[in-house]
């Protein structure tokens, strides 16, 4: 099933955190937070400005990205979890 998001909306996929941590300590899935980095899947046309011009977006498919802990909307895609955000509540490209 292809996803093609609408004007300024994004797919991302969250990337997986380490289970094993730096103490050796592992983590129970039921006390992790979710990874706030994530790789951009698609991108929608642009942004829609006041004139009605289309204004593209920063973000490029492929791009690691930074995003807020609770930001968009988790969507299945597939067997896969994805999540729909706005351009706007990308905070960062990680080069």
């Amino acid at each position: 099933m292809a996803v093609k998001p609408l004007y300024d909306r994004v797919l991302l996929k969250r990337l997986e955190e380490q289970e094993v941590k730096k103490s050796g300590i592992i983590i129970p899935d039921t006390a992790k937070e979710k990874p706030q980095e994530a790789v951009v899947v698609e991108v929608g046309t642009g942004r829609v400005n006041d004139e009605g011009k289309i204004i593209p977006l920063q973000v490029k498919k492929g791009n690691k990205v930074l995003i807020g802990k609770f930001s968009g909307t988790e969507v299945m895609v597939g067997d896969v979890e994805h999540l729909i955000v706005r351009e706007d509540e990308i905070l960062a490209v990680i080069s």
